[in-house]
């Protein structure tokens, strides 16, 4: 029997739906506070939610109590950052109560689509990062992997942004002013976090010298657990997100004193560690702040490890038997030199002991190819706040550097690039080097992200530990990311299928032929034009403009960032304008272009590119030749859930990175997932959606990893294509000009100087001319509907091996030694 065909027989009466309207009444009551016959869509979302909550509780309860009994060794996945976006219907599709709940509540006098949309997205995550962390909790929970999801509970999400006069302006992300229903928290166990003092020597009782940590300032970490239902929703685990308290109390002495101030001042500094996430580290305070956020994670976190582990044994070199630690990224890559204080300060044990312990325990995920984008600390920074760490991490890399002597003597350089402290430019601990030393494993995230590891980034590293680096391609969780977001295609994918894709999306393979089949493309174009016309619906509501269901919708949607290359996007959009205005009566395929990202609130030059989208957007979309054939959108403030309505409409998917700069991407996966077809360069995961989908049904343009490292050896010049091609010079000139700003002169010259005197590192010039003519591909092709639907559907198809769950299993046969607990 499969997955699915179990978790369909799963009996949902377990969930008590047949009092799931009371429940909700009483939690109005009880929780709220609220009147029933009081009918306002909020508070009514609020006691839904703890009335699901309720219902997962006692499957929580259970599936802990099958971690105990089975002895099983457990994964404890660390990231900064969750981006798990709404709560509400991920569990109920999980749980696979959807139809049931929305009749319940229709019943009270709502539709569930109107409640969910109280529910604030939660602020705990950025980007990529932090939604792969998401998908792989899901994907953990519905594997039944044993395993949980640690990060930070942040007060305040990066930011909610707006855009006014075409600017991006940041507004605070206050996701929990209103009360969370899913939170659990569990004020009955508090951990202590220290920063400062310093560390002292002294002898024990053996006479050997030993080392404790004194004179700190301390903060308490406080837990609070969000479920993760499993698909079936059997199976639930749960991430711990940790919340600073002050161990200093309000001060009565100070505030009878009149320093109303001073009263609360310990308590509010303490506190301010988890109020926002990545505070700007521009500053000293902000990046004593984010290392602060560093360490408060794997504090608190690794002394919950240590006391379950301690529940059910006695000695602690059985620690990575029981134990698996995955670093998302090396943001708790401190976790490594704590666990070395943990074992040799708190638990006596020696140095090689304890190392051994340590190198079995972590495995560590890198999601970067870019040498500047790899994290560092001042050295006197960490030295003053963790002391002790400090020490650890010198005599680590002490022992490392003479294992490299060692194996090559005399080969200076080396040490120096492979050595944990930068020594060049103030002493720096290079965190990505002390994660791949600390750990058993280290991946890339993408096949070609991992080759650039191992024959780049990291080549001094792979020679010197040639198993350590390996790849595990990024996935996505197909509940949230077609399931969920996208119910007409599912029921669709259904009826042909079967059920069984939604845990093993290998399935999809068997749309294959009904790609030929001209009733199911018909069927599958339906439920593409459905999603699109929900999308006008929600653009319209969003930013008061009507957007045409029937044009090609044209979607670049991720972090604002110039190599992911929106700017090349707009150049695009450029040109067509002028193709149209040359000749109003030429033949163009209508086109809606919509754009969505955030740029980080320092990063003036993504900002100023969100500015030209925007002006462009004004020109084009007032004029009257244009009207009907473009139309150019950025919807502000892209979320989790603004990704659910915007990726199941999508036509055409924008994955247009500098090839060799992307890690993986994840986006790219989602749209493909969907049904849209890919322009892309042969970047990141592009690559493996090519092989899987195959060259004819992906537009693959531009220079290659190696073509753009080898044009910059040999010195690139922008400037030779803006002289040989007339268009594009005629595009750069536009954007340099005040054609877009004629209020504001010179608004968009630092566009103009970064492709034209700045070395446009990003090679625009280079690609705008294969990127033109891929585009007219596009255009072309979807003028031929049939074609256009039967390459869509064949995307789709092709999409088995991005399932969250496969790179989930890898991870955990492959790296973690973990097997899913018996079903």
């Amino acid at each position: 029997m499969s997955k699915a065909e179990k978790q369909k027989q799963f009996p949902k009466d377990l969930f008590r739906l047949d009092s799931l309207a009371d429940d909700i009444k009483r939690n109005m009551v009880s929780q709220l506070g609220n009147d029933p016959r009081n009918k306002r869509k909020f508070p009514y979302f609020h006691a839904l939610g703890h009335s699901v909550r309720e219902r997962l509780i006692d499957m929580w309860m259970k599936t802990q109590g099958d971690y105990y009994d089975s002895m099983t060794k457990r994964v404890y996945y660390l990231s900064l950052e969750f981006l798990p976006g709404r709560f509400l219907m991920n569990y109920l599709t999980n749980m696979q109560i959807v139809d049931e709940c929305k009749q319940v509540v229709e019943e009270l006098g709502f539709s569930l689509e109107e409640l969910e949309e109280e529910e604030w997205d939660a602020g705990l995550g950025n980007g990529g990062l932090g939604r792969l962390a998401s998908c792989y909790l899901d994907s953990m929970a519905s594997l039944r992997i044993p395993g949980y999801g640690y990060g930070i509970l942040y007060d305040y999400g990066i930011f909610y942004q707006s855009i006014r006069n075409g600017n991006q302006e940041e507004r605070c992300d206050n996701w929990r002013r209103s009360g969370c229903p899913w939170e659990i928290v569990r004020r009955s166990t508090l951990f202590e976090v220290r920063f400062y003092g310093r560390s002292e020597a002294y002898h024990n009782v053996d006479g050997k010298v030993c080392y404790r940590w004194v004179d700190t300032d301390n903060v308490m970490a406080v837990p609070c657990d969000i479920l993760i239902p499993g698909y079936g929703g059997e199976h639930v685990s749960n991430m711990r997100l940790w919340a600073a308290q002050s161990s200093r109390e309000f001060s009565l002495a100070d505030f009878n004193r009149g320093d109303y101030i001073g009263a609360m001042h310990g308590k509010v500094m303490s506190e301010n560690i988890t109020k926002v996430l990545y505070p700007n580290d521009q500053f000293v305070q902000g990046m004593e702040l984010r290392l602060k956020q560093q360490y408060f994670l794997v504090s608190a976190t690794f002394q919950d490890i240590l006391r379950r582990y301690l529940k059910r044994h006695v000695s602690l070199a059985a620690l990575p038997d029981a134990v698996a630690v995955q670093l998302n990224d090396t943001h708790p890559a401190i976790a490594i030199p704590e666990l070395m204080r943990l074992l040799m300060d708190e638990h006596n044990l020696g140095w090689e002991v304890a190392w051994d312990i340590c190198t079995r325990t972590f495995a560590y995920t890198n999601h970067t190819v870019l040498p500047e984008a790899l994290e560092t600390w001042p050295v006197d920074l960490l030295g003053r706040l963790l002391p002790r760490h400090m020490q650890i991490i010198y005599e680590i890399n002490r022992r490392f550097l003479e294992g490299v002597a060692q194996k090559y003597p005399g080969d200076t350089e080396r040490l120096s690039r492979m050595s944990i402290i930068q020594e060049e430019g103030g002493k720096r601990v290079r965190m990505a080097n002390l994660a791949i030393v600390g750990s058993h494993t280290v991946n890339g995230v993408a096949a070609l992200h991992s080759h650039i590891l191992q024959t780049g980034l990291f080549h001094d590293f792979h020679e010197y530990y040639p198993r350590k680096i390996r790849n595990v391609t990024n996935g996505i969780t197909p509940r949230r990311w077609l399931l969920q977001c996208n119910p007409a295609l599912s029921r669709l994918i259904t009826q042909a299928v079967g059920p069984d894709w939604v845990c093993n999306l290998d399935k999809l393979r068997e749309l294959v032929p009904m790609a030929e089949d001209s009733a199911f493309r018909e069927a599958w174009a339906k439920a593409k034009l459905d999603n699109k016309r929900n999308l006008a619906r929600y653009v319209l509501r969003k930013v008061e403009m009507g957007i045409n269901p029937n044009t090609m919708f044209d979607m670049q949607f991720k972090r604002m960032h110039e190599y992911k290359r929106q700017l090349l996007n707009v150049m695009h959009v450029i040109s067509l304008f002028n193709l149209i205005k040359d000749n109003p009566s030429a033949g163009i395929t209508p086109r809606t272009v919509m754009v969505g990202g955030k740029a980080a609130p320092g990063y003036y030059q993504a900002k100023l590119i969100i500015r030209l989208i925007n002006e462009v957007a004004r020109v084009v979309n007032s004029d009257e030749d244009v009207a009907g054939r473009l139309r150019v959108v950025f919807l502000p403030n892209y979320c989790i859930s603004q990704a659910e309505k915007v990726i199941p409409a999508a036509d055409l998917s924008e994955q247009i990175s500098t090839a060799g700069m992307e890690a993986s991407g994840t986006g790219n996966m989602k749209f493909s997932l969907n049904g849209a077809l890919t322009i892309g360069t042969l970047d990141g995961a592009n690559v493996e959606i090519m092989e899987e989908v195959g060259e004819e049904n992906i537009f693959i343009f531009g220079l290659k990893a190696h073509e753009v490292a080898e044009k910059r050896r040999n010195g690139y010049n922008p400037r030779e294509f803006y002289e040989n091609d007339p268009e594009l010079r005629r595009v750069v000139d536009m954007i340099g000009s005040d054609f877009f700003c004629p209020d504001d002169s010179g608004l968009f010259r630092p566009i103009f100087d970064s492709l034209m005197n700045h070395g446009d590192f990003y090679m625009l010039m280079a690609d705008y001319r294969s990127y033109m003519d891929a585009q007219s591909a596009v255009s072309a092709l979807y003028l031929d509907q049939k074609e256009w639907v039967r390459k869509s559907i064949l995307n789709a198809a092709n999409m088995g091996k991005f399932s969250s769950d496969r790179s989930v299993m890898e991870y955990a046969r492959g790296i973690w030694n973990v097997e899913p607990l018996e079903g």
